[in-house]
């Protein structure tokens, strides 16, 4: 799996190609096609939810109280 930094720099590659209205993106000497806007925002959406991931904390414990309303 890529580190944060990685998908990061992938991301705002992403961004900056799809607000420029191109549909090839190179980065890492790699060079990605991409068809129509929506297969784009698919693949951002995707990135967006790793880069989540990876940087929010997981719960680990749930309290619950309850009282009768007396």
């Amino acid at each position: 799996m890529a580190d944060l930094a990685q998908m990061t720099a992938w991301r705002d590659a992403l961004l900056k190609a799809r607000y420029a209205g191109i549909r090839i993106v190179e980065y890492d000497g790699k060079r990605v096609s991409y068809a129509t806007d929506a297969e784009m925002a698919t693949a951002l959406a995707d990135l967006e939810r790793r880069i989540a991931a990876q940087t929010t904390e997981r719960i680990t414990q749930v309290r619950i109280t309850s009282s009768k309303g007396v």
